[in-house]
Formats: structure tokens, C-alpha cells, sequence
């Protein structure tokens, strides 16, 4: 065990620039030195493992060559040219050597769980085609003082080693939380080992291609100073897709799937609003499973008959006559059943039969929930204008706010208008305030972010308002969108005392939404007059429109709207409209 013969070795092997072991002691001999600290990592063959008291076999992750390529990740084209400007450096660094400037080394991905971030990051090293280093920040953590650093360091220096490489962080912000927030003192030293290590690769003697991608799902608890210039340079946001988006991703994940020549994917688009990647891809699996039952049972429901047909006398005995009996009252348990038993493949006119259909997806569609209710959206409702009775005058308006900037940008481009940023419903409880903005969601198919307003306030100095911000966060993520508050009285009322900043900071974010398109604010009260009054300025809340108690012939239009699916005689046209014309004048929706 004699450590000169290990050095040697190890220098023998280090020469053929073979990696993967870390020497944990240092060894110094004949000019030969390795440090534990900031050794590089080395293979020994397997005669050389009694020198395993010298090494540590950390296993790290292995070189991953992705075949995923930019054609394979379907949604926003702009994403995916803004990816691809960032990615000169890695096939012509000699441009920025030229110029004498440091190449851009890294950008962060930021959206919702299933948008797609660790899918763009296997593309960019597939198209490239270079080796991509893919770790989950959690695996860097140790208990032990001192290791998650040098784990970080490692990582980088194998990242250099195998440079030209991809160096993929997932759910970087489990090691990079706020340093002045942070409950350890282990994450503070993470956060600066990172900011040293991305520092390192920005250094001008360096001309190794290394490209760092970190993913988050929240990017505002990442620590400032990573996110600034020469360390993640460029935030990409992934975020839900609208229905152009969802098209082009449901055509690329169905280019494999058996259809029919005449699938109409427009509809499959405008059935699944809140849907990111992994739900449409779930989708697609659901309906799969859907089509294969359809067919499955379908070929054997003559089995079934045949089996009810017989006699019972010809099952045997008494008890296996009762079992035979129980399955074919089971029905399609049954067919089920005796489809696990059968061994035999299928035919080949059954597999031609089988093609999953529209029905299969609107069967999946019940099955499937979309991430975006489970992040604390409310996808488009299923309200439309037929189910609003009365109140023609406020749709009007709604639709010269709201759906005529989406369904004709470029009019109010040419005219030079603006579209309104806000809408206020205001008016007694019960006249259908809630209802108008679900038909107006739903009539212009945009997102829809549901809020209540006392459900953001909290007994925590600054918890409400960082509900606020994430609510705001989340409509720019999924724009077009349209984010109602509902009793918006409770979140902004005059100001005074601790109200001061959850009003102030709605301001800013409503200030904010001038510059933003496709983003728009709906909001209902039944007490405008407390509303604080910088909240209902132009800019912000800017059109207020008022849904009254409904006259007699609105409530004719409300009654025939209600009672539309209802079974009456003949007659009862005549008793609605004795109704309306009663002088109920206090009734509502």
C-alpha cells in the first residue's frame, strides 16, 4: 500500500485524461501534487483498487447526449429565438474573442411545473450536440460542514473538464434562497460558492464553452446577486400557453399518435385552456388508454353475448356456476377480466380499427386536471353570453374594453388607442357581476386569474403584500389573461393605518400593467365608495360600469334565460312575463 505507487498511477492515468474519482489526500511525490480541495476527478483500473483509502467515490452525474431537438419542443417561436441568440458563443466563440468580450455563460428558465424547462434545456444540448451535466440542486446539499461547497466546486470542475458542455441546474432555487432571508448559515456559503464558481467561468483567460442553465419555479426567491449580468444574463419565462401555443405543441406530441386524416386540432386546442406540456402530453396518454379500452371492449362484447347465451348446466359445478353468473352481470368488469387472462395477440383487423378519436380526448379531459388549477388559476369558464340574461348595454361596454383589443389589435393599433387597463362592476349583491366576467373570460378564450381580495390579506407584515405580486407575477406569466378581484373593497379601501401597503403595492402592479399587453384587470364591489380613489384614476380601474337591480323586461330576458332547460306547457311564456312585469323591483339575478 505504498503511496508512491499510487501516485504514480494516478499520474499515469491522469495523463490518458481519464475522470471520474476524487482524491481525498493530499499526495505529494517527485513534483507531483493533488489536493483534495481541487483535485481533478480520475479513474484508477481495477488492479489499482487497494488505493481506495486514498479516494472518494462520490458518484457524480454522468455525460447526458440528449436527442431531443428544437423541432421537438412545440409553443412560442419567440422563445425559442431568444434561446438560440444566446447559443452563438458555443459554436463561434471566436466572435466574442475578436470583439474582447465575455460570452454570455448561462440563463435561467423560470414557469409553472410542466411548461417545459427541463425539455428546452436537453434541446439546446441536443441541437448543439454537445454532452449535457444535468444535476438537481437538492443532491448538492450535505449534512456535513463544508462538503455541499466543495460538491459545487467539483461540479464545476467537471463541467471545465468536459467543456464543450451543458451544465443543467434543476430547482436551483433549493441552494440559492435570499442570503438575508436564509435560516442557515450552509446556505449562505452555497449561495456565494455558486456566485465564485459562475464568476470563475467569466474570467478572460478562460476560453472553455460552458453554458449554465438553471430551472425554477420561483424565480423571485433567488438571492439578487445571481440573477445580474455575467451570471444568469437572460431570464426566460415558460410560461402557460394560449391556444396558438397549445395547436403547435398538441401537432408536435401527435405526430407519432395514430388519428384520423380529419382530427381537428383547433378544437382539442380551444378544450384545453390552463394546460401547459405535461398536461397535454398526459392528455394525449389518457386518450390513448381511452382508445384501447373503446376498442378492446367493443371486439369483445360478442363474447360476452355468446357467454350470457349459455346455459349455466355447462359451467360444472354449482359453485363455479354462481362465479360465471356473477361475471356476466358484471358486464364489462367481465370483458376485463377475461382480457387479462387471454394470452393471445390481437388481430390484425383490430389493430387496424384502432385509432384514438375525438371522443377519447373528451373522455381524458375529464381525467386530466391542468396544472394551472393546481397553481391557483381559474382556467376559462364554461360561462358564455346565453347563460347571461339581460344586461345588454354593460356586455357592450365589456366588449369595446375587453374583447375588442384581443380580437382586433391592429384597429386599435392604427387609431392609436389604448385599451383600457381596467374594468369596475359595481352594483348591489346578486346582479351578476361575477357572471359578466366569467362570459367575458370565456368569449375572448383568455386566461382567467380569479381572486378574492380578502384572501390575500395575512397577519404577517409583508404577506400580503407578496400575495399580490405573485398574483400579478402569474397574469404576466399567462398572458393573455384576464385577472378579476372580486370584492376588491376588502384589498383597497381608503388608506390608513396597516392598509397603507397592501393599497400601495396593488398600485405599483397596477401601474405596471400600462406597459404590458394583453394583460387586463376586472374587479367587483357593492361599496365603490370606500375603494381608495388613486385605484380608480385613469391608467388603473379607469372604466366603471354599473349592474343595477334589472328593469321588467331584463327580468323577462333573466327568467327566460334560467328557465331555457326546464320543461313547461305551454303557458309558460305567459306566466314569465306576468312575472316580470310584478312589481318585484328588488329582485336580482
Amino acid at each position: 500500500q505504498d503511496p508512491k505507487q499510487i501516485t504514480s498511477a494516478l499520474a499515469s492515468v491522469l495523463a490518458a485524461g481519464v475522470c471520474v474519482l476524487n482524491v481525498t489526500q493530499t499526495i505529494d511525490y517527485n513534483g507531483f501534487y493533488l489536493s483534495p480541495r481541487r483535485a481533478p476527478r480520475c479513474i484508477l483500473p481495477s488492479f489499482f483498487s487497494y488505493s481506495a483509502c486514498f479516494l472518494d467515490t462520490t458518484i457524480f452525474p454522468e455525460l447526458q447526449y440528449p436527442t431531443v431537438k428544437f423541432e421537438d419542443v412545440g409553443g412560442n417561436e419567440e422563445t425559442l429565438k431568444e434561446v438560440c441568440k444566446m447559443l452563438i458563443h458555443m459554436r463561434h466563440p471566436e466572435v466574442y474573442q475578436h470583439l474582447g468580450i465575455v460570452p454570455p455563460r448561462g440563463f435561467l428558465l423560470h414557469g409553472p411545473p410542466g411548461c417545459g424547462k427541463t425539455l428546452m434545456a436537453q434541446a439546446v444540448a441536443g441541437e448543439l450536440q454537445l454532452p449535457m451535466l444535468k444535476v438537481s440542486a437538492p443532491e448538492l446539499v450535505s449534512g456535513v460542514s463544508g462538503e455541499s461547497e466543495q460538491k459545487l466546486r467539483e461540479l464545476f470542475d467537471l463541467a471545465v473538464s468536459s467543456s464543450p458542455c451543458i451544465l443543467f441546474i434543476d430547482e436551483i432555487d433549493a441552494i440559492t434562497p435570499k442570503r438575508e432571508t436564509a435560516s442557515k448559515d450552509m446556505e449562505r456559503r452555497m449561495v456565494a460558492q455558486l456566485l465564485t464558481c459562475m464568476d470563475d467561468l467569466n474570467s478572460l483567460t478562460m476560453t472553455t464553452q460552458i453554458l449554465v442553465i438553471g430551472a425554477t419555479n420561483r424565480p423571485d426567491s433567488l438571492d439578487p446577486a445571481l440573477r445580474r449580468a455575467g451570471r444568469f444574463d437572460r431570464e426566460i419565462c415558460l410560461g402557460i400557453p394560449d391556444e396558438a401555443a397549445r395547436l403547435r405543441i398538441l401537432r408536435t406530441l401527435c405526430r407519432k399518435l395514430v388519428l384520423p386524416e380529419d382530427f381537428d386540432y383547433q378544437q382539442l386546442a380551444r378544450l384545453t385552456p390552463g394546460y401547459v406540456g405535461a398536461d397535454l402530453m398526459a392528455l394525449c396518454r389518457e386518450a390513448a388508454m381511452a382508445a384501447v379500452n373503446r376498442v378492446l371492449l367493443k371486439a369483445r362484447e360478442p363474447l360476452q353475448e355468446q357467454a350470457q347465451n349459455c346455459t349455466p348446466g355447462l359451467t360444472g359445478s354449482g359453485e363455479q356456476m354462481v362465479a360465471d353468473m356473477n361475471h356476466h352481470q358484471q358486464g364489462e368488469l367481465w370483458i376485463l377480466v377475461n382480457l387479462l387472462k387471454t394470452t393471445e395477440t390481437l388481430s390484425e383487423p383490430e389493430l387496424v380499427s384502432l385509432s384514438i378519436l375525438m371522443s377519447d380526448f373528451q373522455e381524458a379531459l375529464t381525467h386530466v386536471q391542468p396544472s394551472a388549477k393546481r397553481e391557483g388559476f381559474a382556467t376559462i369558464p364554461d360561462v358564455t353570453w346565453e347563460n347571461v340574461g339581460a344586461l345588454q348595454e354593460i356586455r357592450e361596454e365589456l366588449t369595446m374594453a375587453i374583447l375588442g383589443p384581443v380580437r382586433s389589435p391592429q384597429h386599435f393599433k392604427a387609431l392609436g388607442l389604448t385599451a383600457p387597463s381596467g374594468v369596475l362592476l359595481a352594483g348591489p349583491p346578486g346582479c351578476g357581476k361575477t357572471l359578466l366576467a366569467k362570459a367575458v373570460a370565456n368569449e375572448s378564450g383568455l386566461n382567467f386569474i380569479s381572486v378574492k381580495g380578502p384572501e390575500l390579506l395575512n397577519m404577517y407584515v409583508g404577506e400580503s403584500e407578496r400575495a399580490v405580486r405573485q398574483v400579478f407575477q402569474r397574469g404576466r406569466n399567462s398572458a393573455p389573461c384576464v385577472i378579476f378581484f372580486d370584492e376588491i373593497d376588502a384589498l383597497c379601501p381608503r388608506r390608513s393605518g396597516a392598509s397603507v401597503r397592501v393599497v400601495n403595492q396593488l398600485l405599483t402592479e397596477m401601474d405596471g400593467l400600462e406597459g404590458r399587453q394583453q394583460v387586463f384587470i376586472m374587479a367587483a364591489t357593492n361599496r365603490p365608495d370606500i375603494i381608495d380613489p388613486a385605484v380608480l384614476r385613469p391608467g388603473r380601474l379607469d372604466k366603471t360600469l354599473y349592474v343595477g337591480l334589472p328593469g321588467p323586461a331584463d327580468r323577462l330576458s333573466i327568467l327566460l334565460t334560467i328557465t331555457k332547460v326546464f320543461q313547461h306547457p305551454k303557458t309558460g311564456d305567459r306566466a314569465r312575463k306576468c312575472i316580470a312585469n310584478q312589481k318585484l323591483s328588488f329582485w336580482t339575478c
